[in-house]
């Protein structure tokens, strides 16, 4: 990504001015999406339209010439964004149980937070969920958006089938079981290949989680524990500032083996038993947070970090991840680490997790169990922008992918070389969008540039 197209499209909120949104009978919004969740980007489009049905967003696509979907905006690049036209699929927010299947089909709109309780109502869950409950379901599975969990794949791989208006304007039906020669590269889809109205996701039994925070844990534990460390629960997080070769906080997230609070261990390899209720970033109020001190209770209100109600992680803020193989994770860390006095003062706090292996073509954790290294970063857009490259280099060596909605400098080149399905995926963009009519400039320059 060259530095104009950078800066311009993470400028912070002082900078710019809005391009004016124009009204367009009921099918656009007046002014709910200028820029997204954090503040750190703002979109370009003129005009931003609100289907209400199918119908709506076939009628749009036939009349556009370009057109982006927007998701729950919980983007930090330019993915979603347009210089044209976006499509807001927030009233698309249909929920319908298939309990003999076992499958749930959700509208385009649809938020894992708003799923949750009702599958659950069901006796369902989904395997796997974000560390925020509040995006879109249909966003997070095109960008591979991922939960945690050593034997837990990314959201995507719960995805059994899609329902997409191609770039004609046509209905159809995509499934694992009819498309199984590229569903795999269709459904983490970056954005393109036609707008996704359903999406149909694999169900499991629902089921109680507890956490348990430990803290101020040595580095010099990960060297050979890092896999027990990070197997130790359904899903475990490892929180850092880099600094004092500590992991400042482990959340442990598990299957409840009780209805009642179970007797927590002091102590995990040397950290010590959190007797409070804790915020990844300790300095924050932990109101925000999902229960923690071992209390059990449904899934969908332990695995998520944040509850739905409240403002997610920190609010104002930029976030970059990075993928890299599991097997090498503490290598990774160790020289990141390295970077600890650059990284520090713009950081609120960096989270360390694990993802299963799958296959998926443009997923980061395509088949590579992976260890996923994620910054949080302070709204400071110059200086962190000049920090990625440094990071970068540092975990070249592991031929780190980024996450595709977080801020990143990998010149596209590199990004291809990481990707093995890259030309078949591109392909598939070809045949399903000959036009490039979902295409923008983030599409147009990390999958076809060469700098």
């Amino acid at each position: 990504m060259n530095k104009r197209h950078f800066l311009k499209v993470t400028t912070a909120l002082a900078a710019g001015t809005l391009l004016s949104r124009h009204a367009y009978a009921d099918t656009v919004e007046p002014t709910p999406h200028q820029t997204n969740w954090a503040g750190n980007l703002r979109y370009h489009a003129d005009h931003i339209f609100a289907p209400k049905s199918v119908p709506e967003v076939q009628q749009i696509v036939k009349q556009s010439a370009t057109l982006r979907a927007l998701g729950s905006r919980h983007s930090f690049n330019a993915i979603a964004d347009s210089t044209t036209n976006q499509i807001s699929l927030a009233h698309l927010d249909s929920i319908e149980v298939n309990e003999k299947a076992l499958t749930v089909t959700v509208g385009a709109g649809v938020r894992y937070g708003d799923l949750a309780p009702v599958i659950d109502s069901k006796g369902f869950a989904v395997h796997n969920l974000a560390s925020l409950p509040h995006i879109s379901v249909a966003g997070a599975i095109s960008t591979a958006t991922h939960g945690s969990g050593v034997k837990n794949g990314n959201l995507a791989t719960a995805v059994s089938g899609l329902e997409v208006v191609t770039a004609a304007g046509d209905v159809v039906t995509q499934t694992k079981a009819q498309n199984s020669a590229d569903f795999a590269g269709i459904v983490v889809r970056l954005g393109t290949l036609g707008i996704v109205t359903k999406v149909t996701l694999d169900l499991i039994p629902r089921f109680d989680m507890t956490q348990i925070v430990y803290r101020n844990l040595s580095m010099d534990k990960l060297e050979h524990n890092l896999e027990a460390i990070m197997a130790s629960g359904y899903s475990v997080s490892l929180f850092t500032d880099w600094q004092n070769h500590s992991i400042n906080q482990v959340w442990i997230k598990d299957r409840a083996k009780a209805a009642a609070t179970a007797p927590i261990p002091p102590e995990f390899y040397g950290a010590k038993a959190a007797t409070r209720k804790m915020h990844p970033i300790e300095a924050n109020p932990a109101e925000n947070c999902t229960d923690q001190l071992g209390v059990p209770g449904p899934w969908y209100e332990r695995m998520p970090h944040f509850k739905m109600n409240f403002t997610p992680s920190n609010g104002a803020e930029l976030q970059t991840e990075y993928f890299v193989p599991r097997n090498r994770g503490y290598e990774a860390i160790k020289a990141v680490e390295t970077l600890k006095d650059k990284i520090t003062p713009h950081l609120f706090i960096t989270e360390i997790r694990s993802i299963a292996a799958d296959d998926l073509w443009m997923s980061m954790a395509y088949r590579r169990d992976s260890l996923a290294i994620h910054f949080t970063w302070k709204p400071e857009t110059p200086e962190v922008t000049a920090i990625l490259p440094l990071i970068e280099e540092k975990l070249a060596p592991f031929d780190a992918r980024p996450h595709w909605a977080k801020l990143f400098r990998i010149p596209p080149a590199t990004l291809k070389s990481r990707y093995p399905r890259h030309d078949e995926f591109v392909a598939l963009q070809n045949q399903y969008d000959p036009n490039g009519k979902f295409r923008n400039e983030f599409i147009n320059h990390n999958l076809y540039g060469q700098a």
